[in-house]
C-alpha cells in the first residue's frame, strides 16, 4: 500500500510539473521531435538525440519485466507497455500502481516469455545504451543541452522522464528475483542503487524462469 501511494504521488506531481511548472513549449518542437523520430539528426545536439533513444530503450528494458509480471495480474500490461514507448513513465507508472504483487510463476514458457527472459535480450540492450551514451558523451554539447532543457519543455520533460524510468525497475525487480529463487536483499540494493546499469546487468546475468513442472 505505502508503494502505490508513492507511486501515486509521484505520477500526479509529474504530471502537475509536465503541463504547469515545466519551461513553455518551443515553437520548433514538433519538427524536432520528427527529425528525431524518422533520423534526420543534422544540427540536434548528440545529447537530445541519445536522449530521445534511450526513452525508446528503457520500455524495452521494462518489457523484461512487465510481460512476464503480466501473468497472473488482473490488468492488462499491453496497453501500458506500449504507451511506455510514446508517453514514458506517464503511461508506466500508473501499471505499476494498479498491479499486485506477483513473486511466483507458474504458466508455461512460451516464445515471447522466452524471448524477454532471454539474456541475449539483455546483452543487446546494455550494448546499445552503451554506445549511444559514449556518442553523446563524446560528440555532445553539455551546456547547449542544459540551455534548451531551461528552455523547451519536451527536452526538460523528456530528460525527468528518463530519470523516473531509470529509477523505478526496483519496484518489479523484487518480485522477479523471487520468481527465479533469489532471496538476496543485498542484490537487490546493489542493483537498485545503480540506476539503469544495475538492472541492464541484472538482465545480462539474471536465471532463467523455471519450466513448468
Amino acid at each position: 500500500m505505502i508503494n502505490k501511494i508513492s507511486l501515486s504521488l509521484l505520477w500526479i506531481t509529474f504530471v502537475i510539473y509536465a503541463f504547469i511548472f515545466a519551461p513553455p513549449n518551443n515553437p520548433n518542437t514538433l519538427d524536432l521531435i520528427k527529425n528525431l523520430s524518422t533520423g534526420s539528426f543534422t544540427g540536434i545536439n548528440p545529447y537530445v538525440i541519445t536522449l530521445f533513444n534511450l526513452m525508446g530503450i528503457l520500455p524495452m528494458m521494462y518489457s523484461a519485466f512487465l510481460i512476464i509480471d503480466s501473468k497472473g495480474q488482473k490488468i492488462p500490461v499491453w496497453l501500458f507497455l506500449i504507451g511506455s514507448f510514446f508517453f514514458g513513465a506517464f503511461a508506466l507508472i500508473p501499471y505499476l500502481i494498479l498491479r499486485e504483487n506477483n513473486p511466483t510463476f507458474s504458466t508455461e514458457k512460451n516464445w515471447l516469455i522466452k524471448l524477454v527472459d532471454s539474456r541475449i535480450l539483455g546483452l543487446i540492450l546494455t550494448i546499445i545504451t552503451l554506445i549511444l551514451i559514449i556518442f553523446g558523451i563524446s560528440q555532445g554539447d553539455w551546456k547547449d543541452f542544459i540551455l534548451q532543457w531551461q528552455n523547451s519543455r519536451f527536452i526538460n520533460v523528456m530528460t525527468i522522464d528518463f530519470c523516473l524510468l531509470s529509477l523505478l525497475f526496483p519496484f518489479l525487480l523484487k518480485d522477479d528475483l523471487t520468481k527465479r529463487g533469489i532471496n538476496n536483499n543485498k542484490l537487490f540494493w546493489i542493483i537498485s542503487f545503480i540506476p539503469l546499469f544495475g538492472t541492464l546487468i541484472y538482465l545480462c546475468f539474471r536465471p532463467s524462469l523455471p519450466e513448468k513442472k
